[in-house]
């Protein structure tokens, strides 16, 4: 998160954060009671491919602002401090004040997040919960073997190869070393606690279902963009074999968190279980 709100800083040197609106453009839908929209204005036609380029760099922007979960309306706002600043028009508020400010609403907006989304997923872990086989721990996971394996379990020092299938509640799927057709393999004790306790309770050669609440996942922070904060992981996971731990390499995408590192020639990857 402190990367996105400092690249956000740099971002907003380009003009001060708009605390009113000017003049507003209707949306060619609003609402014929006259109310006014929140809603986005459409965006031109893209033209050419510098017009294309310009709207990439928006692109590229707007993926450092997912921890602020910004609604329409503060989409403007935003929008009309950047168009001050590369316009070079007066800022509506000084940002040498304002700026340090981001990292705490950054933390608020996630937090606030992470709690709706820890309700609405109460349903689904407790549905998780009554599927045949399934057990839950004292930590929340829910675990549910599917294939027994016959070799050894690894510790949690150990270094481990395996495949895994990775979907939110809703089944989108976030991460699949399946879909890139190669296994991965990290040290059990650099990975979000859940896999950490999931793995030492399957055998190589087996298979499970693994269910991660978000207090043993990524918590309140998320790995946006595809993880939300409080999210709840689902894994198909297969044990494949343990391996020493100096030939641990993390995943392509894996958040590094020191030690291991991923391949140089990895492409990157949505985020991969971590610590």
């Amino acid at each position: 998160m402190h990367r996105r709100v400092a690249f956000l800083a740099l971002a907003f040197a380009l003009g001060a954060t708009g605390c009113q609106q000017k003049t507003e453009t209707p949306a060619a839908d609003a609402p014929a009671s006259g109310a006014e929209s929140s809603a986005i204005p459409q965006s031109p036609t893209l033209a050419n491919d510098e017009q294309k380029t310009i709207y990439a760099l928006g692109l590229a922007l707007a993926r450092n602002l997912e921890p602020f979960h910004l609604k329409a309306d503060e989409v403007k706002l935003l929008s009309e401090g950047l168009a001050d600043g590369a316009l070079g028009r007066p800022p509506q508020v000084p940002l040498e004040e304002w700026a340090p400010k981001l990292q705490e609403l950054a933390k608020a907006r996630a937090a606030a997040a992470a709690g709706e989304e820890a309700k609405a997923a109460e349903p689904y872990l407790a549905e998780a919960a009554k599927a045949p086989g399934a057990v839950k721990t004292d930590s929340g996971l829910i675990y549910t073997e599917t294939k027994a394996g016959t070799g050894a379990s690894p510790k949690p020092t150990d270094t481990v190869k395996v495949h895994y299938h990775g979907t939110l509640r809703d089944g989108t799927v976030f991460d699949s070393s399946r879909d890139r057709g190669q296994p991965a393999q990290f040290p059990l004790n650099r990975v979000i606690p859940c896999w950490t306790e999931a793995l030492q309770k399957m055998k190589v050669g087996g298979a499970a279902t693994v269910v991660c609440p978000a207090s043993i996942a990524y918590g309140d922070r998320g790995a946006p963009p595809r993880i939300q904060p409080g999210a709840v992981l689902k894994f198909e996971v297969e044990l494949i074999e343990i391996v020493p731990a100096a030939a641990a390499e993390m995943p392509p995408g894996h958040p590094d968190v020191g030690g291991a590192k991923p391949k140089a020639d990895a492409k990157p990857a949505a985020p991969a279980p971590k610590k």
